[in-house]
């Protein structure tokens, strides 16, 4: 079947079935005034006129011609996603004012007019290209997807390749848009234009009955309504070291935004626990939940919503992404008493806090049912007393608890469930866990290897002084495994011995020369404490440049000058991490043991050297460091995150996991037996399947098709 009858063809009529009106090409280069234009002005101008009676002639064209000249480049997108949503405004005369203009109305999507064409020609002085469908809204274009016939086989990557050249040749094609689609039929890209990085290349899921899938994902991504809500909510520009960038929210994230929005508006249920795994992008969800609780009157009146974390550095970190996202208005409270004189106040907006400003907070200090808490890492951040102290103080208040990490499996019923589930019969409002993340690529595989058994350190003592420890079990936070390391006097001294130091420091040194660098990708070494830092620093020193490593830790009092000499200031600190996530760049190796082992996201770091003890929610939060997919510009992809093990955890992976089996399944992999299965599964189920494959002409694709007309043995390949 051609790309047009199996692909084009229905994407269109699929479209019409469901509200957009089908432009054909000659038409639609007439309402453009030719293929250098962008838009439909004639539908525009109507619309405009429509949704803004206070426009006359001249301001529509006025406004035609700010969209006209909009940039082609990633600023240019940011505006014309702001005049979309009405944000941008013109002076009227007569009425002496700056008044918003509206594009489109997203309460009414009748309002508006939806339209589709296809073999969309754009033309500049240097190139002409053609998209196979566009889709335009009041005769602006707003998506467009790249197709392919349902036989091609990198179908999928050919299309994210043109929609990639589009932005190089013809850049004006696409300053308004602001998604685009690739689809070959049997699968359904979906991303933001401007960012057509392989990582941020989504999969559209529909799970809808009575339809091909084909159908259903054309049907379920172009629903009128959900569509202006994703132009309107879910698109972000996100600005970061003076460099832009643009994401789409994915369904995973939408889903809860939505559960959440919906569990606040109802009087009779006041907690929900959302539950996505590390890195599935958990804090562009709270961003934009918060952005939309503060649009949305909640028991009739402007609330309040408080995001709450448990940490100084991820305090800082939160605020520079409401920051990065445009949101304007959020204040971080400096210290407990600003924390009380802005609940007491009755302030209306965004508050930024960490738990421990609730310390000593009396209680109903504002009993107001229009508050919101949004509470990051809620496995942890609510526990002992300050939780008791935030829910006293705020006893009418709506708590969403967010966790990245499993419930430990002795925590079922108590805990995190217990705080946040109890309106919901799972314990939680939704979840997302492991095994979708990485079936969806939001995240990658994780896999681990034994360091060579002479540098892992003892078993009896490491059972003793930490895994047998009673404390130890269901740790969620650094400062308490921290202080169990301290007392481990003789774990500690077999860590940090000098001999075991060089041995580990020559042994990272050499692997990272052999296999990590010439994959381009970086490392992390986590030592046991800030000492063991900077005696590995010293010790690397030998056997690789120096600036390869930066140590990047906390400074205390009492300091010896080893550790002062590796202080870094806050300013050659950003320096360091900014560098990191270059590729070009230095340093390749950071040591750390506290400082970046939450909140720090850097795609490019693929090993993980771990030395130093952990379990439970601490160890799946370190490792989940080097679960960040990552595409560079020339398509070298990671592949998966890896951890080499020096310690000797991973060899009790129940003890060090303690949790749900299925879970612990997801989280990481032993590559010695997935090597092993690899060989097994060439050796003993693979000669079946071999003479199917030698050769591929007609007669042999022939015999490939009859030998696979029995549905079980398909079953059973598709299973091998």
């Amino acid at each position: 079947m051609s790309e047009w009858s199996a692909v084009q063809n229905p994407m269109v009529q699929y479209a019409e079935q469901i509200g957009w009106d089908c432009v054909k090409p000659d038409e639609a280069n007439h309402l453009r005034g030719g293929i250098t234009e962008a838009f439909f002005l004639d539908i525009l101008t109507e619309r405009l006129q429509a949704l803004n009676p206070f426009l006359t002639a001249e301001l529509t064209a006025e406004v035609a011609r700010k969209l006209r000249l909009l940039p082609a480049t990633i600023e240019g997108n940011r505006d014309a996603l702001k005049w979309l949503r009405g944000e941008m405004s013109v002076y009227v005369p007569e009425q002496k004012q700056e008044r918003n203009v509206r594009l489109i109305d997203f309460e009414n999507p009748d309002a508006n007019k939806f339209r589709v064409t296809y073999e969309w020609k754009h033309k500049n002085p240097a190139h002409t290209n053609r998209a196979d469908v566009v889709f335009l809204i009041n005769g602006l274009p707003v998506a467009i997807a790249e197709l392919k016939a349902a036989e091609k086989p990198n179908g999928a990557a050919e299309g994210v390749e043109q929609i990639r050249r589009y932005h190089r040749e013809t850049p004006e094609m696409m300053a308004v848009p602001q998604v685009f689609e690739v689809s070959e039929m049997l699968s359904f890209y979906y991303g933001a234009t401007w960012n057509t990085s392989r990582k941020n290349l989504l999969n559209w899921k529909d799970d809808a009955p009575d339809a091909t899938a084909y159908e259903a994902k054309v049907k379920g991504f172009f629903d009128r309504r959900r569509f202006l809500t994703v132009l309107k909510e879910y698109v972000l520009f996100l600005s970061k070291d003076d460099i832009l960038s643009k994401v789409i929210l994915r369904q995973h994230q939408t889903r809860a935004v939505e559960k959440v929005v919906e569990r606040v508006a109802d009087a009779n249920k006041r907690r929900a626990l959302v539950w996505h795994t590390q890195g599935s992008g958990k804090t562009l969800t709270m961003i934009t939940i918060a952005s939309k609780l503060l649009r949305t009157a909640i028991h009739g009146e402007k609330p309040t919503v408080v995001m709450l974390i448990d940490r100084n550095e991820l305090e800082s970190q939160l605020f520079s992404n409401i920051t990065a996202a445009g949101f304007t208005g959020a204040k971080v409270a400096a210290s407990k008493k600003d924390l009380q004189d802005t609940l007491r106040s009755d302030y209306r907006g965004l508050v930024v806090s960490m738990i421990h400003k609730f310390d000593d907070i009396p209680a109903n200090i504002n009993t107001r049912q229009s508050i919101v808490i949004l509470v990051d890492e809620a496995h942890r951040t609510t526990g002992g007393d300050l939780g008791n102290y935030l829910m006293a103080a705020l006893p009418n208040a709506t708590y969403i608890g967010f966790t990245g990490t499993p419930i430990d499996a002795t925590a079922k019923g108590k805990g995190t469930f217990k705080t946040f589930g109890i309106n919901d019969e799972r314990g939680y409002l939704d979840k997302y866990s492991i095994r979708e993340s990485i079936e969806d690529g939001t995240t990658v595989q994780l896999h681990y290897a034994l360091a060579p058994s002479d540098l892992r350190v003892d078993k009896a003592t490491l059972e003793k002084e930490f895994l047998g420890l009673t404390e130890a079990e269901g740790m969620t936070d650094l400062e308490e495994l921290n202080a169990i390391l301290e007392r481990a006097v003789i774990l500690n001294e077999m860590m940090k011995a000098p001999t075991r130091v060089e041995k580990v420091a020559a042994f990272v040194a050499n692997h990272f020369r052999e296999t990590v660098e010439p994959m381009g990708f970086k490392a992390f070494l986590v030592a046991v404490d800030r000492e063991a830092c900077a005696f590995y620093k010293e010790a690397l020193d030998r056997y690789l440049p120096p600036e390869m490593s930066r140590v990047v830790i906390s400074a205390a009092h009492n300091d010896s000058d080893l550790l002062k000499r590796h202080y870094l200031d806050e300013t050659t600190e950003k320096e360091v991490r900014r560098d990191f996530i270059q590729p070009d760049k230095r340093p390749q190796i950071l040591i750390v043991t506290e400082k970046l082992l939450t909140g720090f996201d850097a795609p490019i770091l693929y090993c993980l050297y771990l030395d130093k003890p952990m379990r439970d929610h601490v160890l799946l939060q370190t490792i989940a460091r080097v679960n960040r997919p990552y595409e560079d510009s020339a398509g070298k992809v990671k592949p998966c995150g890896f951890v080499l093990d020096f310690v000797g955890i991973f060899e009790r992976l129940e003890k060090a996991l303690a949790f749900d089996s299925d879970e612990v399944a997801s989280v990481i992999q032993n590559i010695d037996v997935l090597k092993n299965l690899f060989l097994t599964m060439l050796a003993e189920q693979a000669p079946e399947y071999l003479p199917l494959a030698q050769g591929w002409t007609d007669k042999e694709k022939e015999r490939a098709i009859a030998y696979f007309e029995d549905k079980d043995k398909r079953e059973k390949f598709y299973k091998f």
